[in-house]
């Protein structure tokens, strides 16, 4: 995964209002933190963090901070945005070590197609878009992909379903459901009929193995 280069600048004013000037200029109000050392009140330049977290790794690209000519790898941690401009607002920045694992969200992805659930007329159900896992920062995959293709209407997977690239381990609960085969209206009525007609054919095997017998008593009291 690339490495974006971020310089921040130190020695920010704290404060709702000192804030609003740093935005007002075309910068944006952070923090970085974490590897044991303080808490430190930096600024980085909007634009520069619109190119670095505007890859496809997202809000999980890996960015080197250049804070007072000394360097640390950082991802975002939280990124607060105004509920209507979505203008970013502040940002938090964890300090993390190549060597050693960090907790992430990564985007789920489904692929494949349910046909058994399709063909009862059913929906597919995503009701985990992301994935918590733990990998080193060179091993965050960018998204990770699960197949439905064996889902059923009625039926679950769960995250232990998920194959996980090597180096990759999930950080939650791996029984958690992240997609649900659903019945709908149209699902119950396809099972409605499907049930009927499973009814029909037996009623006619029944009726046919009924006559057969009256088949072969009658040859019986023939003979």
């Amino acid at each position: 995964m690339a490495r974006n280069l971020v310089k921040a600048e130190t020695g920010r004013e704290r404060g709702t209002r000192p804030s609003r000037r740093l935005r007002r200029t075309g910068r944006v109000p952070a923090v970085v933190y974490g590897m044991g050392s303080e808490p430190l009140a930096v600024s980085v330049d909007t634009g520069d963090l619109r190119a670095a977290l505007n890859t496809d790794a997202g809000l999980n690209a890996l960015i080197t901070l250049d804070v007072d000519g000394g360097r640390q790898l950082s991802i975002v941690k939280d990124l607060q945005r105004h509920p209507v401009r979505r203008d970013v607002l502040h940002v938090d920045f964890l300090r993390i070590d190549p060597d050693q694992e960090v907790e992430v969200e990564i985007p789920l992805v489904l692929t494949g197609e349910a046909k058994k659930v399709t063909q009862a007329s059913g929906m597919v159900d995503q009701v985990m878009h992301a994935v918590p896992i733990r990998a080193k920062p060179a091993d965050i995959p960018v998204e990770v992909t699960a197949d439905v293709s064996d889902l059923e209407v009625g039926s679950s997977l769960r995250v232990s379903d998920i194959e996980l690239p090597s180096g990759v381990t999930a950080a939650g609960d791996r029984d958690a459901t992240f997609a649900v085969g659903l019945i709908t209206r149209s699902t119950k009525e396809y099972l409605r009929q499907q049930k009927a007609e499973e009814e029909a054919a037996e009623a006619l095997i029944i009726m046919g193995e009924a006559a057969e017998d009256e088949e072969a008593a009658a040859a019986e009291d023939e003979s």
